[in-house]
């Protein structure tokens, strides 16, 4: 009798919990204060502790952060980069043994894969290699990096340039390679203010092979470049918290890390079609840029919509020599690019979270193309964040710039 009664008072509050629990709308906030309350409702029909990763419950709970619901909507990709994705379907093969992919054309080199394959996480990481839905230029003439301290707020901001140019699988263009085919991108980064920085930067050629980057930089001090190790891929970019590995959360060529293990499929809330303007041109003080949460400690939490999002969970697993140890990565199963990150360090504890705010825009020849609207990397054990805003000057595919364009002299342009 006594297991009867016990077995029946567990399914009364099985179901007092089930009736009590709500579907959440649009607009709600979660935060510090209701979370507990709310992890039981839906959002979208997915269960909010579903939504949240446990590493995003622990920043709501302890760590200030703030998530609006938003209304999902499709994420809508590019014709040409559709188009190349089923013209080239079937072509790419994954080498196992060399860990390399041979036969890629261009589109998404693996755009079915399963998650039983045993190269599931190779596969995409390799699409996110190849195929970014951006046509064949970024050009972000003007972006800022946020340096926000704990206690103080905004310490400093720097606004740098930052050109991509892809010599290999070119959308809607013909031929679909420039070049003798050795390289996949040419990469302008550098500062433009304040003037005691502008000129820092670099220019790098990454090759379409395991072959480390010809990276060079340009000495303000001697008026001359210089060129760089390798090694350059991980190193930090100026005084931020980022590394070059961390641009748009991940930037290696793949064979670079020594290993990637699928971790599975799942839904989060994530920024995939941001609402919020990043960058005020004409406002001032913290309001100048309204995605993030200057006026709160620790001012550096993100203010914007999130919706949920199908993704894969991918461990990337680095090289000794790394700062990092691994990568949790968050990759939307439509299309290859990151949502979240969180890395960590050589001993295996929590490091940087890293989080980055998606919008679609128009390119310059009347595709579709994604953007990272804003990025954030929180070094939790500095107790420090850098956040990546991009301002409304971004194009994608502009007219005019050949890749010829970009290159070293650029660098020294910008010093001068």
């Amino acid at each position: 009798m006594r297991i009867l009664v016990s077995t029946l008072a567990l399914a009364t509050l099985s179901f007092t919990a089930a009736v009590g629990a709500a579907e959440l709308k649009p607009g709600t906030v979660l935060n510090a204060s209701n979370l507990a309350t709310h992890l039981s409702d839906s959002f979208e029909n997915h269960a909010i502790s579903d939504l949240l990763t446990e590493r995003m419950q622990k920043l709501i709970k302890d760590e200030g952060l703030t998530i609006t619901l938003k209304a999902s909507q499709p994420v809508e990709l590019g014709r040409d980069y559709l188009k190349a994705t089923q013209d080239n379907a079937g072509k790419a093969k994954y080498n196992h043994d060399t860990r390399q992919v041979e036969g890629w054309v261009g589109g998404i080199p693996f755009p079915k894969v399963e998650a039983n394959d045993p190269d599931a996480a190779a596969k995409l990481i390799w699409n996110h290699h190849y195929a970014q839905p951006i046509k064949n230029l970024q050009d972000y003439p003007k972006f800022a990096y946020l340096f926000i301290g704990e206690k103080g707020g905004l310490e400093r901001r720097q606004e740098w340039a930052f050109q991509r140019y892809y010599m290999k699988g070119r959308l809607g263009a013909d031929p679909v390679v420039e070049g003798d085919g050795s390289i996949l991108t040419k990469t302008l980064l550098y500062a433009t203010y304040p003037s005691d920085i502008r000129g820092l930067g670099l220019f790098t050629v990454r090759y379409d092979s395991p072959k480390l980057e010809d990276s060079w930089a340009y000495l303000k001090s001697v008026r001359r470049t210089r060129r760089l190790s390798g090694g350059t891929w991980m190193d930090p970019i100026g005084g931020t918290d980022q590394l070059n590995d961390d641009i748009e959360i991940f930037n290696a060529h793949p064979s670079w890390y020594a290993d990637y293990k699928l971790i599975g499929k799942r839904w989060i809330l994530a920024v995939a079609n941001s609402t919020t303007k990043t960058w005020d041109t004409k406002a001032s003080g913290n309001a100048e840029f309204p995605v993030i949460d200057l006026d709160g400690a620790p001012h550096w939490n993100p203010k914007d919509g999130w919706e949920p999002r199908e993704v894969w969970v991918i461990e990337a697993v680095t090289p000794p020599e790394h700062p990092y140890s691994k990568k949790v990565l968050y990759m939307d199963a439509q299309f290859p690019r990151f949502y979240q990150a969180e890395a960590y360090d050589r001993k295996g504890e929590f490091w940087k979270w890293m989080n980055y705010h998606l919008k679609t825009i128009k390119t310059e020849d009347g595709d579709k193309g994604i953007i990272s609207a804003a990025g954030f990397t929180i070094d939790y054990q500095r107790r420090h964040g850098t956040v990546f805003i991009l301002a409304d000057s971004a194009k994608l595919n502009t007219p005019g710039i050949k890749a010829d364009n970009v290159n070293l002299g650029e660098l020294e342009k910008a010093a001068r």
